[in-house]
């Protein structure tokens, strides 16, 4: 059976056997379903392992963790491959072709984590070179717009995100781990996704960027406009892809650009309370 989805105006499809366990627990794409389509960006081929390519001479080029999830990325026989782990155990395996248009994978465990980091590294490799970011950062819309909060691991983008929406009446949670930017013909959007991290959040919906926010944790609240050299330093870590890929990377470099010369990106110093989405409401919803 071949699934169809359209996230940030973008479509791919899913093709996994009929029986497959994995297809009842997948409602966090169902906003995002779309009909058969011809035109799509990458198709994802789901296998039972006796299908899976032989993987016999695998280079790990990268080995990404981030509390206790994995991704593994290198080579298997010169294509593309990612492994991806949860607490050390291997949930799914990928290989792609040179293009990152078709991919073959296998779910060892814990299958729901798989698929979605395998639609998650596809999605951004894909849409690299098409003005579009899957960003690492949570979002809020309010009166219209889209604001996106960035920041390390830890920082605190979810907890000034419920501070919007404790506080700020008329915000809406947008998506708290993964949405995706794309530049339209009329203008910079942020859009929701299937992929929300820990909380349940897949809104199939869009907003004009109103502002980028980098969040850092300080004994008081202060905010200020980042310059464009700044905005764009602050931008790049927060944006998934393969950077040690020529191709990739010069798509993110052109799309981080353009984010950094047209959208207001601030620094928010803050503590965990209402000041602290005051003092940036009032700085950046203008």
């Amino acid at each position: 059976m071949k699934y169809y989805y359209k996230v940030a105006e973008h479509t791919f499809s899913v093709a996994m056997p009929d029986d497959m366990a994995i297809v009842g627990e997948m409602g966090q794409y169902a906003p995002f379903s779309v009909p058969e389509s011809a035109d799509v960006l990458f198709e994802l081929n789901v296998v039972p392992a006796s299908e899976f390519p032989r993987t016999e001479h695998v280079t790990v080029e990268m080995n990404q963790d981030d509390d206790g999830s994995q991704i593994l990325a290198g080579k298997a026989d010169g294509l593309p491959y990612f492994e991806f782990q949860l607490w050390g155990r291997c949930a799914a395996r990928m290989v792609t072709d040179e293009q990152y248009r078709r991919a073959t994978a296998v779910l060892v465990d814990e299958p729901l984590f798989g698929i979605n980091n395998a639609l998650m590294v596809m999605f951004a490799l894909a849409t690299a070179t098409h003005q579009t970011a899957l960003f690492h950062s949570s979002v809020v819309s309010y009166r219209g717009r889209g604001y996106m909060f960035l920041g390390k691991s830890g920082t605190g983008k979810s907890t000034h995100s419920s501070l919007w929406l404790r506080h700020i009446e008329g915000t809406e949670l947008v998506n708290d781990d993964n949405p995706v930017v794309r530049q339209l013909s009329d203008g910079i959007y942020v859009f929701g996704s299937p992929w929300s991290g820990k909380t349940p959040c897949y809104r199939n919906v869009c907003y004009p960027v109103g502002a980028i926010v980098q969040l850092s944790q300080a004994p008081y609240n202060a905010i200020r406009r980042l310059r464009p050299l700044e905005a764009y330093a602050a931008l790049v870590p927060s944006i998934s892809g393969k950077r040690w890929d020529k191709v990739v990377a010069e798509g993110l470099h052109e799309t981080e650009n353009l984010l950094a010369g047209h959208v207001a990106v601030w620094h928010l110093e803050c503590l965990p309370d209402e000041a602290a989405a005051m003092t940036c409401k009032n700085a950046v919803a203008v």
